[in-house]
């Protein structure tokens, strides 16, 4: 399953306050909320996808005391295609702008981080 774990808490409520929505048209990959659970431990992004296939899926993002994930939320299981990954990259890339000093602790998408920031 495609994730980026960081290595500390975000809080969720701050991320949510500057998130902007994502919207590219080749391939379309649309995101364009967050809502964030009142606990603030979880926080979902609805996403649409449109490169190989149409796709509607759930981002996830969840933290505990010691990191923050985001992954594919598991109840919505689309194909893993470039785009689908490639949105996961763009939500870290928000975070990160948000949080600076944050870093990747692990993570299986490195290639699609390293070709984003080379495009």
């Amino acid at each position: 399953m495609p994730h980026i774990s960081l290595d500390r808490k975000i809080d969720l409520f701050d991320f949510a306050k500057s998130f902007s929505s994502v919207f590219e048209k080749s391939p379309l990959i649309k995101i364009s909320t967050i809502y964030v659970e009142k606990n603030g431990f979880n926080a979902l992004l609805p996403a649409v996808i449109i490169d190989e296939k149409h796709q509607e899926f759930l981002i996830e993002i969840s933290t505990t005391l010691k990191k923050t994930t985001i992954r594919l939320f598991p109840m919505t299981d689309p194909v893993k295609t470039n785009a689908v990954k490639s949105s996961l990259v763009k939500i870290y890339h928000q975070i990160k702008k948000h949080f600076p000093d944050i870093s990747i602790s692990k993570t299986n998408l490195l290639e699609y981080l390293e070709s984003d920031l080379t495009s």
